[in-house]
């Protein structure tokens, strides 16, 4: 079971974190890293050093949450390409140890609509 609860953005922190880490911890490093966004709803995801361990911190309204996984055998991928943000694809693959081979979606319902809007058949 991983955390599906995102109303908010998915934030990946790029460095490695300490796993000893806890709230007020993993808070600070959320603050210095994303500033304003730790009461917004979104989650955060932190990953150590050897990719063994995560932890995921979010605020739910009246409290943080923090979820953890430690892996037996074998390392979370690298998924972090080329920004901070992740969505939640992203994030089950990475709790679930998928690496894809791309990335790219087939097709976005926004897409599609701006397409129909200037004529141009699919």
């Amino acid at each position: 079971m991983y955390p599906s609860f995102c109303p908010g953005k998915i934030y990946l922190h790029r460095g490695s974190v300490d796993m000893r880490k806890s709230f007020e911890g993993l808070g600070g490093i959320v603050e210095s890293s994303f500033p304003g966004e730790l009461l917004g709803g979104s989650m955060f995801v932190f990953i150590n050093r050897r990719r063994t361990h995560v932890k995921i911190l979010s605020w739910d309204g009246d409290g943080f949450v923090l979820w953890y996984k430690r892996l037996e055998r074998g390392m979370f991928p690298n998924i972090l390409r080329d920004g901070d943000l992740i969505d939640r694809r992203q994030l089950a693959m990475l709790l679930e140890g998928i690496t894809p081979k791309r990335m790219n979606r087939r097709f976005s319902i926004g897409e599609n609509k701006m397409l129909k809007n200037n004529n141009i058949d699919l």
